[in-house]
């Protein structure tokens, strides 16, 4: 069961615990082949493989996770989701890029990265580029409930990605804990966030399936208005928004959790006398 004692600190530097961030959703300004469902958290590309860039509705608060899930993929493109931060407000934008990359980088004041494990670490100056390499997989992994990055505690429970429930979901769902699938696999989950520096600057970060994947980009304008990105790019065609708990677990976490780990797989809730709302919370989240 995961540890409830302690609230995420989200500003450990200062000893307090920022609010809990509002939910994350899609911005209404998108690119044209984007279709942003009702509710504002699924965000699908509905033809060709281009005009897929998407943003934040809000800027994001500082080591808060913009967090989604690849739903849906697409063959016979080649190229997949990319991922990062931006200080343009999107509604400034008089249209919106074809391509994150190089389009909307080129406008400037934008950091974005194609989905891939060891490209994106860059080194703090002084160092060796030799050490500026993706960081070796921590043997807590699987038993560590948080994600630490910089000075953020980040429960790891809803950043790994999980497999359709079925006979061998169970065997499928260590792969994505593992973080041994290819990191643009259907249903992995991909994080963006930024943590500020005392110099006024930032670091962006890029979590896949749980793991941090080192800084990508150095010396953001922290004091500055950042929006996630996320481009819906050819062989990706389909995301959602995982929204995240930074406080203490709610209630029906915690029973989730405690479901999850005392079944072999998740077929077995079925046969378990619980509310089908429940069972359907434990199955799919």
């Amino acid at each position: 069961m995961a540890a409830v004692s302690d609230p995420v600190e989200l500003d450990a530097s200062l000893g307090t615990a920022r609010p809990e961030p509002p939910p994350t959703r899609f911005h209404w300004v998108h690119g044209a082949n984007i279709r942003v469902d009702h509710s504002g958290t699924r965000a699908t590309r509905v033809e060709s493989f281009a005009h897929g860039v998407c943003f934040s509705r809000e800027p994001l608060a500082p080591g808060q996770v913009f967090l989604v899930e690849i739903e849906e993929k697409e063959r016979g493109w080649c190229g997949h989701l990319r991922l990062g931060l931006t200080a343009l407000d999107p509604t400034s934008l008089a249209a919106v890029p074809e391509f994150s990359l190089p389009d909307l980088v080129s406008l400037g004041h934008t950091w974005v990265f194609a989905i891939t494990r060891h490209h994106n670490r860059v080194p703090r100056d002084g160092r060796p580029e030799a050490e500026a390499v993706a960081p070796s997989r921590p043997a807590a992994l699987l038993v560590e409930p948080y994600l630490c990055i910089e000075q953020f505690r980040i429960p790891r429970d809803r950043l790994v990605g999980r497999s359709r429930p079925g006979l061998y979901s169970h065997l499928l769902d260590q792969l994505y804990e593992l973080n041994v699938l290819p990191p643009t696999a259907r249903r992995s989950r991909l994080g963006v966030l930024f943590c500020p520096r005392p110099d006024g600057t930032a670091d962006m970060h890029i979590i896949i399936n749980g793991e941090d994947m080192g800084p990508s980009a150095r010396g953001l304008p922290a004091t500055q208005p950042l929006y996630a990105v996320v481009d819906v790019f050819a062989s990706t065609k389909s995301v959602r928004l995982v929204q995240l708990e930074y406080g203490l677990p709610s209630l029906q976490t915690l029973c989730r959790l405690v479901i999850q780990r005392s079944v072999v797989h998740r077929l077995a809730i079925d046969g378990l006398h619980l509310p089908k709302g429940l069972k359907d919370f434990c199955k799919y989240e």
